[in-house]
């Protein structure tokens, strides 16, 4: 392993900490691919979201220490004007196809709200996540519901709204949907979620095509195709195409070349058997981020341009017209776009066996905000926030406030051998899959949501409060 050029200073942490990081030159430094385009540090030293340039020339913007004092800590910061720009980008490099974005994510009324703006459509997989993107005023024709469980209650009112499809998980789902449409008196458009079999580059938990898990018809057991024609057969519903999705966090598009000329033989397959025309096909989402200095995303340019060489392949190759792709990245487009605020509470240095130290900093966070780390090892990173340092890098491990030994939320990072207490410290890429899987766990109240934009801060989702969890407890 490389080793710093300040020598024995650093010999205690050499032998703990991964190879892909580095000792940093300047601790201060910020990696840009982790961050929202609008957050750097400003001219002394604080991190803050920027708004453009004051009349005296002094950089202006919102700063944490601003956010610490009006919101408290800890709390999820949105940097809204970053998360339109990534719609746009997306948007722009799928000018021909739809983009849904996938509020799984993070699911408020105002991020959905943003994404409509921006011309996305929202994917749901549950009757709350519907209402929320109902709320948010967004177009039902442009919402899809997921998911391998809906219950009656909740397909009876995404058929009432009429939303624009629904992505079908089960026979017993088909014979429900067609039933309650047919009661309704409308014609469900509907796509068959299938199975196709690819193991996907990315941790076991989130990879969702291999085909021992419960999402999708097996294709290689001819099960999605026995699912299509049994929605073919059924008058109250429409089938516009097939869908799959194959995990999270993807970094490459080989995984997609695969499920794309699965999806479209099958597609022919149905076509030529049935005489019939399917207008759409839906390669999911999963497209990954950047949460440490280790991760090189595709950007969405690179991805659009793998999609339509293939598409136009395997179309071509099978005698068929192209149809309609879609795609719902979540991760991707909210995950960069936010990063938690925390306070440091205490610092304490661990001495290990063998003489080397790992220096554990705990923050007023944890687990109950970001479950990542310790549901799938995630990885994330990490900075002191409200000031710049001098001091020498030193490993550190950022935990959390629960009484759990997995409460770690920044397994490994360099910071200022003089972090301190009462500093503010600010763990980048917590947009996806953080506040949305936030829970209550001993009884932590949930951060709430800060969006900043154009030099002005506004709450879009409040904190918890004891209040809230009394109110709850009925006795």
């Amino acid at each position: 392993m490389r080793i710093h050029e300040a020598g024995a200073m650093h010999g205690d942490f050499a032998a703990l900490r991964p190879g892909w990081l580095p000792v940093p030159e300047d601790v201060n430094q910020l990696h840009t691919i982790l961050w929202p385009s609008n957050v750097g540090r400003n001219s002394d030293g604080e991190l803050t979201v920027f708004g453009g340039e004051s009349e005296s020339g002094r950089d202006a913007g919102v700063t944490v220490s601003d956010l610490a004092q009006e919101y408290d800590t800890p709390a999820y910061i949105l940097d809204e004007d970053d998360f339109r720009e990534r719609c746009r980008t997306w948007r722009a490099a799928f000018a021909d196809a739809d983009v849904y974005y996938a509020s799984k994510a993070f699911c408020s009324k105002a991020v959905l709200r943003i994404a409509a703006e921006e011309g996305l459509r929202v994917d749901v997989c549950s009757g709350g996540e519907l209402a929320v993107a109902l709320a948010a005023g967004v177009e039902p024709d442009f919402i899809a519901l997921h998911g391998n469980n809906k219950s009656v209650a909740e397909l009876r009112q995404a058929l009432t709204v009429g939303v624009g499809r629904v992505v079908v998980d089960s026979l017993v789902e088909i014979d429900r949907l067609a039933e309650l449409a047919a009661d309704l008196g409308v014609r469900a458009r509907v796509m068959v979620r299938v199975n196709v079999g690819v193991e996907a580059h990315t941790h076991e938990y989130i990879a969702t095509a291999h085909e021992d898990q419960k999402f999708g018809f097996s294709l290689s057991g001819g099960d999605a195709y026995q699912a299509a024609q049994k929605v073919m057969s059924k008058t109250s519903l429409t089938l516009l195409g097939l869908h799959s999705h194959i995990g999270s966090q993807i970094f490459e598009t080989a995984a997609f070349e695969v499920s794309a000329a699965r999806l479209v033989k099958l597609q022919t397959q149905l076509q030529t058997d049935f005489d019939v025309t399917l207008p759409e096909l839906d390669l999911g989402g999963g497209f990954g981020m950047a949460y440490t200095s280790q991760d090189a995303p595709m950007n969405p340019a690179e991805i659009s341009a793998s999609f339509a060489t293939i598409m136009r392949r395997e179309c071509a190759e099978a005698g068929i017209e192209a149809p309609r792709l879609s795609i719902e990245p979540g991760r991707s487009l909210i995950g960069p776009s936010m990063f938690t605020l925390y306070r440091v509470g205490t610092v304490k240095p661990v001495t290990l066996s063998g003489g080397a130290s790992r220096l554990y900093v705990s923050v007023d966070g944890g687990l109950s905000d970001n479950i990542r780390p310790a549901l799938y090892d995630a990885p994330y990173s990490a900075t002191v926030a409200n000031r710049s340092s001098a001091a020498r890098p030193v490993l550190a491990r950022v935990v959390g406030k629960h009484c759990e030994a997995g409460d770690i939320l920044v397994k490994d990072e360099f910071l200022p051998a003089d972090v301190a207490p009462g500093d503010l410290l600010a763990v980048p890429g917590t947009g996806a899959y953080c506040r949305s899987m936030a829970s209550n766990y001993n009884h932590v109240a949930r951060p709430p949501v800060i969006s900043v934009s154009n030099g002005a801060s506004r709450p879009i989702v409040a904190r918890e409060t004891v209040d809230d969890l009394l109110r709850l407890d009925v006795g």
